[in-house]
């Protein structure tokens, strides 16, 4: 196992990055904290005491046109969110460019708000795009419960949430949803329908929320003819109002308000939330340097505004995704961010011949604390299944049978030595029972995680559960061209199938199980929703087998 403290440490990282970005270090530095100022402002929301108030009766419109959510359940806390816009599609949703509004919230043990277990007022401001995040704490652990959020005469829908068990507590199962990619001119939301209707505990989104592409006002493969999105939609993604507009469009849609107001999710992030395949402060595109991390701020702040997580600290200088969670003795989540602290992409990016450069030791997906926070989590844990969201396919992926393949450097094969400090690091603590959720490639795997991928005899250290897309690209088939070359150059591939939908992750004591739903179209309404396929890898004897 290469060492951790062989990565470059954070001074010469900046160093590099400068490099990258043709700046000085001292301007880089300068650059990178007026973004910071841009993303979070030093004062929070409850520090706007001073700005005007404006009275309920004035919203004569409906303000929860974007629904609800909630998020990052503990035991005995859960992040509550809603967003005033009573016009979603205009610049500043139909409310004025500054001021505050007083928002009442409730939550209840029972769907009729008879038990009400907590309730208090939130302030929705201006600045951060009227959003509402509210940390309810002092709940009960492990128990279901509604909420809702109201504005003078304007009532919120009903969302269900879910606490956590307790950390020492014996549980019996949980059940959970993989999701990802949801490229809103790509089709419709038809999976998150179809999810809202699961029996599910929570949702993992890894990644792609919303995309940065323009879209027509049509909608793309939505093909509206009953409306017309406006104008300022019709371009890429690149300022704060852009950004904030494009989460509305996607907010809009009933299906995906289904799905959050059903369970609690846990988000993080991949690429097309700023922009394809970007990564840490490197564009894709030609961007000058401050365009870019100015855009990558934007984004940045956006994101936080329209997910449920909980307030970044003061002064914060991005928005710090990996986070770790526990599901009584049976579960603990690591999610991680494999795009924010990410060397760039070798060789060009794309599918190419790995190389020394590739191969590079320093080269990291992760970065180095977040390395070394990962692997002291598997030290620590106590739990039967440690399961970790994250963003890129972790298995190999060659694209021919040939012995040296292309492969994906925006994916781990493009980060060989990150892979490998981790799967050591696994091998090495013995971790036992890994199953790793993950999204970003449009399609569905099921894969065994093997210790060393250029032997398919060597052993299988935990599996790999690929989300196929919500939306983005299209009705998708089940079989795609590259279907026959990519289950035979990789024998540790157990299932691929290329249409959308979601997958249903069931964990108890004995098995893991993976039920892979997918919708028959998208791009027009009315998809049903059927299971392709189910794995299942048995507890402490890691390996896909299909059920």
């Amino acid at each position: 196992m290469a060492r951790t403290d062989q990565q470059p440490s954070p001074d010469r990282r900046l160093t590099e990055a400068a490099a990258r970005l043709g700046l000085g270090r001292r301007r880089f530095l300068t650059v990178a904290s007026a973004a910071a100022a841009l993303a979070f402002t030093t004062e929070l929301p409850s520090a706007h005491a001073a700005d005007a108030e404006l009275a309920p009766r004035t919203l004569t419109e409906n303000p929860f046109t974007l629904g609800v959510a909630s998020g990052d359940a503990l035991g005995d806390a859960v992040v509550l969110w809603t967003r005033l816009a009573p016009r979603p599609l205009e610049p500043g949703s139909g409310l004025p460019p500054t001021g505050l509004v007083r928002v009442d919230w409730e939550v209840a043990r029972d769907e009729q708000f008879r038990k009400v277990a907590r309730r208090g007022t939130a302030r929705a401001h201006a600045e951060f795009d009227w959003s509402v995040h509210v940390d309810v704490d002092g709940l009960d652990q492990g128990r279901v419960y509604w909420y809702r959020f109201r504005v003078g005469a304007w009532t919120s829908p009903v969302g269900r949430t879910r606490t956590a068990p307790a950390r020492n507590r014996h549980v019996d199962r949980v059940r959970l949803g993989l999701v990802s990619c949801q490229a809103y001119e790509d089709g419709y939301f038809t999976s998150y329908k179809h999810l809202a209707e699961e029996d599910l505990d929570a949702v993992f989104h890894v990644g792609d929320y919303i995309y940065e592409y323009a879209i027509d006002a049509a909608g793309g493969d939505r093909k509206y003819t009953d409306r017309a999105l406006p104008s300022l939609l019709a371009h890429e993604t690149t300022t704060l109002a852009d950004y904030r507009l494009r989460y509305s469009l996607y907010k809009t849609d009933p299906d995906l308000q289904a799905a959050h107001a059903a369970f609690p999710w846990y988000v993080t992030w991949d690429d097309h939330e700023v922009e394809n395949n970007y990564a840490a402060g490197i564009p894709e595109k030609g961007q000058s340097p401050e365009a870019f991390v100015a855009r990558r701020a934007a984004a940045t702040r956006a994101y936080w505004e329209n997910m449920p997580l909980r307030m970044p600290r003061p002064n914060a200088t991005d928005l710090k995704l990996y986070r770790r969670l526990h599901y009584g003795r049976l579960a603990q989540f690591d999610i991680l961010d494999t795009r924010q602290y990410r060397s760039d992409q070798a060789n060009g990016d794309g599918w190419q011949f790995p190389t020394a450069e590739s191969a590079d030791p320093r080269r990291t997906l992760m970065g180095a604390t977040q390395e070394r926070w990962l692997l002291d989590g598997f030290r620590s844990s106590r739990a039967v299944w440690n399961v970790v969201p994250q963003q890129v396919v972790l298995s190999r992926r060659k694209n021919t049978t040939a012995a040296v393949s292309k492969l994906s450097m925006d994916a781990w094969d493009g980060y060989p030595a990150a892979r490998e400090r981790l799967l050591a690091g696994v091998e090495d603590i013995g971790v036992e029972n890994l199953v790793v959720l993950t999204g970003d490639v449009h399609v569905a795997y099921a894969m065994d995680v093997k210790r060393d991928f250029d032997d398919p005899d060597s052993r299988t250290v935990g599996v790999e559960i690929v989300g196929t897309s919500i939306a983005s690209d299209g009705d998708g088939e089940e079989h795609p061209g590259n279907w026959a070359t990519l289950t035979a150059a990789n024998p540790h591939l157990k299932f691929y199938d290329g249409r959308r939908g979601y997958t249903a992750i069931t964990l108890d004591e004995e098995h893991a199980r993976a039920d892979y739903r997918v919708v028959s179209h998208i791009t027009r309404p009315g998809g049903t929703v059927s299971t392709a396929a189910s794995f299942v890898s048995e507890a402490y004897r890691p390996g896909l087998q299909q059920a």
